[in-house]
This record gives structure tokens, C-alpha cells and sequence, in this order.
């Protein structure tokens, strides 16, 4: 249900670039309207669309009626984007754009030397070029992608100081500079321009830090090449949180940075903590439809809770969607019982765990666009093995015992589950908190101390905090100089929860602080 975009994008070609419709600080002289289209554009990002139309209907006058009514398009598109895999609004958006594109059409045959009329004009394929990419319309799309290039280039050679132009020509460079030899040949077919990927992003960098308006949907775009082209993680994720801060009601923007945590660097825990954050943004109706938003987070909470070996939690979560009977995200109830069967079946409750993968079978929607039947099917098919269920089932149990305080309950529920799965990693970490929480501290130090050396190395969460109550209780002892090297090891654990590194880090600067600091 929730993709990481759709990486087939790659394809041709060639460049969505809904940001040739902003116009940059130096455009006074072609765009004069340009502040009342910035309030607009501005609005749509941050996912306000009733705010968006009024402000469309207040730029309308200065601006012409076309950029007006790309403006509505584009607000269109940016709903498409937050519920992808819903095909409801296709139709209306394909008429709409189409419609645009006549338009402006015909304004470029009146007046040819209009800088803006193809500026705009780029701008509308660019549009449609992203939604025939999203519904993976390649040939389609590699036909607009030159029309896009040409417009943009008319624009300039008619006024070289529409510097935001330069954004979408730098998105073709790029793209036909690094698509797979395959989609090169087929670019040859379609005589289209080739490229140069530095060139290219020379050119998008070059918009971006130019324009005034340009800078939302440019980071947007940089991320997406970030993420998937230039293996930079941290550049896509700054990116986004940039984007995050100045539209604060997009929703999109935070579940881009869960989803990347999760995807790209494995870091559930810091994929966990966004999606708690959607989520209470949400909760507050304090984001863009927070009802579709709750029931995604919810979702997204879930698949974490459950590769943090907190699975009843996760079923908390899933069960909460199910019941709720959400009409949006598309697929997300028939998604979400498809998971609490396989949570089900993770903790050893196979009758429940048949009963959601039935539910969501009967209600998958007719395309099924996450393949629910596949996998509720294979759910079905697939028995899990009882001791190794019961046995985490066991290991759960023991931790909300030793959250509530049950020692005693905590370490028969956790010794159960060690004697069948004597090597789990998660079961021998929270028997060790047994321990200290018992005050054995020599007890639970030695096995913070085989679990931080163990081969292969824990999950780590558990990594991380094995490392750091060593080193507490090192700093405990008198042994400064080992409990540093512990604290260290917690620090840097890449997916550890961030108040253990946090944590970690105040202790180091702690114990190296001048004496009379302390």
C-alpha cells in the first residue's frame, strides 16, 4: 500500500516537472503576477487545498486564466499523490490536463513571443508527465518529456532570465543521461535529445537556489534523486525535513522520511519515532486529511512495532484499522488484516491469524494493487512452526511482566522461552534486565557483556542498549575508562533508539568534563 514512490520512474525519460510553473525572483519583468502564484503554489505543497482554490481565484486577473488553471491541476495531482494507488481522481485529472494543454496550446499559436506561454507550457506536460510515470505510461511519457525540453527551451531563448526553466531541461539531462542502456535505445526510437547527469544537475541546483518559488517542489525532486540515483540517504532525508518544516500540513513529507528509515537504512527504531510523530499530528487534525493519514501511520507504527520484536503491540495498531473500517489509504483495511494475520501468526494464535487472512481476502479490492490475496494466501498455506511462535509469544510476555514490575513473573516467562530458543538474542537481552532489575548487577553486566561481543552481532536496539547498561554499570563500578568504550558502542549504533544514543552521548561528555564540572 505505502511504496517508496515508484522507482520505474527512471524510465524515459525524462522529467516530471510540475516546478516549471514557478516563477524566480528575477522574473518581474515576464511573470509580474508572480506573488500571487507563489500563495498558491505554496497552499497546494502544504496539502491546503481549500485554501489553494481560494488563492487561485484571487491570482486569477493579474495571472492569466492558463496559469490559473494549471494551478488547479496541479492541486489535483498533489491529491492523486497522497492516496497513489487510488484510481478514483485518474479520469478527472487526465480531462483536466488535457483541457490545460489545449489551452495553453493555443496561447503559444496567438502569441508566439510570449516568454511565459511556454514556460507554462512546459509545465503542463511536465504535469501529465508525472502522472503518466506514476500509472507507468512510459511511451507516453517519453513523448511529453521532449515537449517539456523544447517549450522550456523556447522560454529561454525568449527571455533568459526564467532561471527556473532551467529546472526542468536539468531533469531530462539527467534522467537521459542515466537511464539503463535499454531505455537509451528506446529513447534513440523516439529521437530523443541524450543527456549529461552532471550537466543536469547543475542545472536543477542552479533553479533551485535561484528561484524564489521553485525551492518546495525542486527538494522534492532532489530528494527522489538523492534517494535512488546518488545514493545519498542523508542529503534525501535533510531534504525532506526541510520540506517538512515549511509544510508542515503535507503529510507526505514525514511518511517519506518513515518510510526511508525503514527501506533504505533498516533503522525501524527511527522509522518508528516518524510514524509516531505522523501519527500525533494526525490524532491533532494537524496535517491534511488526518483520518487517511492516522490509519497509514497506524499501519506504518505496526510494521515497526513488529520488527522491534513488540508484536502485540503491532496487532494493538492493526486491530484499531481493522475495526475502523478506513475508506482511505486505498487497500489499507484488506492491508492491515493481511498483516495482523501474520502478526498473529508470529505470536502463535493461529485461529486469529486464519481469521484476518480470510478477512482481508474478502475484502482486496478487484485490482489489488499491494498483492493482499498473494500474500493472505500464502498465510493460509503457511503453517508457522508452534515452539518457535510460542516461544516469542513467551519472550513478549516476560517484557510487559518486567515493565509492570512482575519479577518474578517476567523470569519464568522469559526462562520458558529461552529453553526453546536458547540462542534468541531479544530473550537473552531481557533476561538480563531481569537481572538488574533484581539487583544482580554482577549477573547482568557479564551478559550485557556477551551480548555486545556475540556473533553475529543482536539487532540494534538491543545492541545499542546491551552497550549502554554496561556501561552504566561500569560508570557504577569505578571503571571509567570501560564504561566510555560501552557508551561509545551505544553512540554509535545506527537504528538504536535515539534516547539511548542520546543518552550514551551525555554520559561520554559526562565522564570526560573537567572534575570540578561534575
Amino acid at each position: 500500500m505505502i511504496r517508496l514512490w515508484h522507482r520505474t520512474v527512471v524510465l524515459c525519460v525524462v522529467v516530471a516537472i510540475l516546478p516549471a510553473l514557478l516563477p524566480g525572483r528575477v522574473f518581474a519583468g515576464t511573470l509580474p503576477y508572480a506573488p500571487a502564484l507563489a500563495r498558491c503554489y505554496d497552499a497546494i505543497l502544504d496539502a491546503r487545498f481549500d485554501a489553494a482554490d481560494s488563492e487561485i481565484a484571487q491570482a486569477c486577473g493579474p495571472a492569466p486564466p492558463q496559469a490559473c488553471e494549471l494551478l488547479r491541476a496541479t492541486a489535483l495531482w498533489w491529491r492523486i499523490q497522497l492516496d497513489p494507488l487510488n484510481t478514483s481522481r485518474d479520469a478527472q485529472f487526465r480531462s483536466k490536463i488535457d483541457a490545460v494543454i489545449g489551452a495553453i496550446e493555443q496561447w503559444t499559436a496567438r502569441e508566439p513571443r510570449r516568454a511565459d506561454a511556454w514556460f507554462f507550457l512546459g509545465g503542463a506536460y511536465g504535469l501529465r508527465v508525472q502522472f503518466q510515470v506514476l500509472r507507468t505510461e512510459r511511451l507516453a511519457a517519453a513523448r511529453d518529456g521532449k515537449r517539456i525540453k523544447d517549450a522550456l527551451e523556447r522560454a529561454l531563448a525568449l527571455d533568459p532570465n526564467l532561471q527556473d526553466a532551467y529546472f526542468g531541461i536539468g531533469l531530462y539531462h539527467y534522467y537521459a543521461d542515466i537511464a539503463p542502456a535499454a531505455l537509451k535505445l528506446f529513447r534513440w526510437m523516439l529521437f530523443l535529445p541524450g543527456g549529461d547527469r552532471v550537466e543536469g544537475l547543475r542545472e536543477m541546483v542552479r533553479a533551485r537556489d535561484r528561484g524564489e518559488l521553485l525551492r518546495g517542489e525542486a527538494d522534492f525532486q532532489l530528494h527522489l534523486i538523492s534517494l535512488w540515483y546518488e545514493q545519498n540517504v542523508d542529503r534525501a532525508l535533510a531534504l525532506l525535513e526541510d520540506l517538512r518544516g515549511r509544510y508542515p500540513h503535507n503529510p507526505l513529507f514525514l511518511q517519506s522520511i518513515a518510510e526511508i528509515h525503514d527501506v533504505y537504512r533498516h533503522d525501524h527504531a527511527s522509522s518508528l519515532d516518524a510514524w509516531r510523530a505522523l501519527f500525533d499530528l494526525a490524532e491533532q487534525h494537524r496535517v491534511s486529511l488526518p483520518e487517511m493519514t492516522e490509519a497509514r501511520a497506524r499501519i506504518g507504527m505496526a510494521a515497526q512495532l513488529d520488527a522491534l520484536f513488540e508484536t502485540d503491540h503491532a496487532v494493538e495498531q492493526l486491530r484499531v484499522v481493522a475495526e475502523s473500517n478506513p475508506t482511505a489509504p486505498y487497500g489499507a483495511l484488506p492491508l492491515a488484516q493481511q498483516r495482523l494475520g501474520a502478526a498473529y501468526d508470529r505470536m502463535g494464535l493461529r485461529d486469529q491469524a486464519v481469521a484476518s487472512y480470510r478477512a482481508a481476502l474478502a475484502s482486496a479490492p478487484a485490482d489489488d494493487p499491494a498483492g493482499v490475496r498473494t500474500l493472505a494466501r500464502e498465510g493460509l498455506r503457511r503453517k508457522p512452526d508452534a515452539r518457535t511462535a510460542q516461544a516469542y509469544r513467551l519472550s513478549i510476555e516476560g517484557l510487559r511482566h518486567l515493565q509492570r514490575g512482575a519479577l518474578p513473573q517476567a523470569a519464568d516467562s522469559l526462562n520458558r522461552a529461552a529453553a526453546i530458543t536458547p540462542a534468541d538474542l531479544v530473550t537473552k537481552y531481557r533476561q538480563a534486565s531481569v537481572l538488574l532489575a533484581r539487583g544482580r548487577d554482577t549477573d547482568a553486566l557479564a551478559e550485557y557483556e556477551r551480548l555486545v561481543a556475540v556473533r553475529p552481532v543482536p539487532p540494534p536496539t538491543i545492541l545499542a542498549s546491551s552497550s549502554y547498561e554496561a556501561g552504566r554499570l561500569l560508570e557504577a563500578s569505578g571503571q571509567r575508562d570501560r564504561a566510555i568504550e560501552m557508551y561509545r558502542r551505544a553512540a554509535r549504533v545506527r537504528g538504536a533508539q535515539a534516547n539511548t544514543r542520546r543518552a550514551a552521548t551525555q554520559a561520554i561528555n559526562r565522564l570526560h568534563a573537567p572534575q570540578s564540572s561534575r
